[in-house]
């Protein structure tokens, strides 16, 4: 059986000053991502596809090197679009993200629905499979658009597991059947 290995990216250091898909790693997220590496070195991905946000692409490349597997960047694997919000608070980010989670086919905030977010994310995951067809694949993207893809592939409640999530986490599917077989939700 194949394995998908989605990989919520690590903790970054979050700034006011600039836009949450410029968010680099802090010291406790690199330190994570060697946590994460020995717990997905036990699924022996062979290759780490990451979505082209640094925070993620950082991720990508510690557990890459850790683990010895080739990591590359892919397009369209990034997070829900959503400019302007970073001047949210948290409590009013949390809202805007359930009420996406729970409503996708409206434009609740951002620059796209939840259900675009989800297609978009959808596809590039299909050609990451396809550019490498044989061996297990992780792919490291975000919390949102990864929920999205979840909740519509497997069926699991989006805000409860949205809110579950830590940074980093992981779930790892069958492929194609894109059963849940296991979710790490916070690795530290």
């Amino acid at each position: 059986m194949r394995k998908l290995l989605l990989v919520r990216h690590s903790l970054p250091v979050i700034t006011g000053d600039q836009t949450a898909s410029l968010w680099q790693l802090s010291e406790e997220g690199r330190r994570r991502c060697e946590h994460l590496a020995e717990l997905l070195a036990a699924h022996r991905p062979g290759v780490i596809v990451t979505s082209s946000e640094p925070k993620a692409i950082e991720t990508g490349q510690i557990v890459g090197e850790q683990l010895g597997i080739p990591v590359e960047t892919a397009p369209n694997l990034h997070e829900h679009e959503r400019p302007g919000t970073d001047l949210d608070t948290f409590e009013q980010f949390q809202a805007k993200v359930a009420r996406l989670l729970e409503h996708p086919g409206e434009l609740v905030f951002g620059a796209e629905t939840g259900t675009q977010a989800r297609e978009r994310f959808s596809a590039a995951v299909g050609d990451a499979l396809k550019r490498h067809p044989a061996g297990d694949l992780a792919i490291v993207s975000h919390g949102t658009v990864m929920t999205l893809f979840l909740a519509h592939a497997t069926g699991i409640d989006p805000v409860p597991f949205w809110k579950g999530l830590g940074l980093p986490a992981f779930v790892v599917l069958s492929h194609p059947e894109l059963e849940m077989l296991e979710l790490v939700a916070t690795v530290e």
